[in-house]
């Protein structure tokens, strides 16, 4: 897919004060260019007849680059203010508020990274309500505010931003990203918090109300792409999953196993598709199990290692999901660097599976809120 291109065009745009006329330059939509001039607010409000019905014209494709550090953590740049303060953050299908550091926190996390300041947009509005949220590593707290968001090429009003005032312990401190943008369902967020693609949806600025990822594997390319499903990133045809509990992207999984022999999951379990988690996480009996199985010994930091020598003789690990088969090779659930090799499974105290960024790497998958499902297909 490609994003939506303008072509150079000049747009007439009558105010109390005269008139404006606003180059359209290649490369940049009519709402970028709208939304970097400070006239998107206006042009949607005055010109409601010719957008159909409130911004249906202006739906897009948009195509959001991401960032792979190490295959732990996966992020993209946003905007937000008038004029634009530019941030990095993970797009976390596991959350669904959007916060960033602001100028009022003194944690050593906030120190280290983009801090938003209030002040110098002209657009925000202080919507003197507090923010606390408990990630399952890290945790912020903050104050609500609204102000115009730009994702890629989609600039978003009054849109909900978290401004954290403390990030207390180390989590954050260290991470190559400022802050998280929630993908997930609106039950998760905090209270008079709304999440962006729900904005997006309410104001129609999508070309269709889903969302899809590619994560590559050790280098560019990853992809989140809003509006629309991208061919280019899998092979085969999308297989649906129905989401059971709108709150994660959750559904069920048949079973997990090995050779054919049911190794986890038997009789059914409940799973969720998180693009904020880096490995990929069950129950501590199933995963310890699983890390039997493949040959991987207790290590540092509560990960397993592998020895690399031994990865063509492993098994495949093979999750079925609605009746359809997801194996995972050795390859795709190894973690692997210059000097040693580790497994991506990893125990929590939870029954409730986590299919990280270690299943996302092997399978395309697309959030379609529209029909409330998953679609996954074998990424390239």
């Amino acid at each position: 897919m490609k994003c939506f291109v303008a072509l150079f065009a000049i747009l007439t745009v009558s105010q109390v004060s005269g008139i404006t006329r606003i180059p359209l330059h290649k490369g940049k939509s009519l709402r970028t260019i709208l939304g970097e001039r400070g006239l998107l607010d206006y042009f949607l409000r005055e010109y409601q007849y010719a957008t159909n019905q409130n911004y249906s014209n202006l739906q897009e494709v948009a195509r959001q680059p991401l960032t792979n550090y190490l295959d732990v953590q996966y992020f993209g740049t946003v905007s937000i203010g008038t004029p634009p303060q530019k941030f990095t953050v993970v797009f976390d299908t596991g959350s669904s508020d959007f916060w960033v550091p602001s100028v009022y926190c003194k944690s050593p996390a906030c120190q280290n990274h983009h801090r938003f300041d209030p002040t110098e947009s002209s657009t925000f509005k202080s919507l003197g309500d507090s923010i606390s949220i408990q990630y399952g590593l890290g945790s912020m707290e903050g104050v609500l505010g609204t102000d115009t968001v730009t994702v890629s090429s989609i600039v978003i009003p009054d849109q909900t931003v978290g401004l954290s005032t403390l990030e207390p312990g180390n989590v954050f401190v260290y991470s190559q990203f400022d802050g998280v943008l929630g993908l997930g369902y609106p039950f998760l967020a905090s209270r008079h918090s709304v999440p962006v693609f729900d904005n997006m949806m309410t104001r129609k600025l999508v070309a269709q109300d889903l969302f899809s990822v590619y994560m590559s594997r050790s280098g560019p390319g990853s992809m989140l792409t809003f509006g629309a499903i991208d061919q280019s990133y899998y092979t085969g045809s999308l297989h649906w999953v129905p989401v059971t509990v709108q709150r994660y992207w959750q559904f069920t999984v048949d079973r997990v196993t090995i050779n054919d022999v049911v190794v986890a999951c038997a009789g059914g379990c409940q799973a969720i598709l998180d693009t904020g988690t880096s490995l990929l996480l069950g129950p501590t009996r199933d995963i310890y199990y699983i890390q039997k199985a493949i040959g991987a010994t207790p290590g540092r930091f509560g990960l397993f290692n592998i020895n690399c020598k031994s990865l063509s003789r492993m098994p495949t690990i093979v999750f079925e999901i609605h009746g359809k088969k997801y194996p995972l090779p050795p390859s795709a659930y190894t973690n692997q660097n210059s000097f040693s090799c580790t497994s991506g499974f990893q125990g929590h105290d939870s029954s409730q599976w986590i299919l990280g960024d270690v299943f996302i790497r092997e399978y395309y998958s697309v959030f379609d809120r529209s029909n409330n499902r998953v679609g996954l297909a074998k990424a390239i």
